[in-house]
């Protein structure tokens, strides 16, 4: 589905594909969590945890089951050897704004995005609490990309994949109701310099469509790059 967390992975593929990899040719399958798809025994022999996004890389002998977006990331960036730099002390870099990006989503979604959004009774406590936190998250990355371009240095990597998607989903205000007026998120303009400028890119512009209702202007599933004909 096409969630933040699933976007990261749809732009991956799509970038692997931008560059010329033909192997990274991928068909997207859309798993409706608010009907419980994840729950289904297919997908979680895929993944155990019944969370979206879930690979199984059918292109080597035996099947290779990925899940966790993290983890999708880094396994196809090892693969084909792109988006992960080969410097180790920018690779670490890398690696860490990745596990920043892990650990701070459950705050962002089901922390803050739950609370102000989706729950049947609001609480001032636990919408404050989150508020504060999605808020301090946004002025880490803005203090990080006032010193540089890309969150691991000077080159787009994995890591920016991961944390674009949520970021922007919030910036651009499509997320949460009015949750970007409510944070005040037009305060942090190097994250706004930032999600402008990878979200010109034209594979990310194709990989925040797949898994998307048609109603949205999405992809609901994607099969072949000529699925995007007539949406971009």
């Amino acid at each position: 589905m096409g969630t933040p967390n699933g976007q990261k992975v749809t732009i991956m593929l799509e970038e692997l594909l931008e560059m010329g990899i033909g192997e990274a040719e991928y068909d997207a399958w859309y798993i409706s969590i608010g009907d419980g798809d994840q729950f289904s025994s297919g997908f979680v022999s895929i993944n155990p945890n019944s969370k979206i996004p879930a690979l199984l890389d059918r292109s080597g002998d035996k099947p290779v089951r990925v899940f966790e977006s993290g983890a999708i990331l880094l396994y196809l960036a090892e693969k084909f050897g792109a988006f992960l730099p080969d410097n180790i002390t920018t690779r670490a870099e890398c690696y860490s704004w990745l596990m920043w990006q892990m650990g701070s989503a459950p705050f962002i979604g089901g922390g803050f995005g739950h609370f102000y959004a989706y729950a049947p009774k609001k609480f001032e406590y636990p919408i404050n609490r989150y508020a504060m936190e999605t808020k301090r998250l946004f002025d880490v990355a803005d203090k990080r990309l006032a010193e540089s371009r890309f969150l691991a240095g000077d080159d787009y990597t994995i890591a920016d994949m991961a944390a674009f998607p949520w970021l922007r989903v919030l910036y651009a205000g499509e997320a949460y109701n009015d949750a970007a007026t409510f944070l005040s998120l037009h305060e942090y303009t190097h994250v706004g310099r930032w999600v402008d400028e990878i979200g010109a890119r034209p594979a990310v512009r194709r990989g925040l469509l797949v898994n998307r209702s048609v109603e949205n202007g999405g992809l609901p599933e994607r099969h072949a790059g000529s699925d995007f004909d007539g949406l971009i």
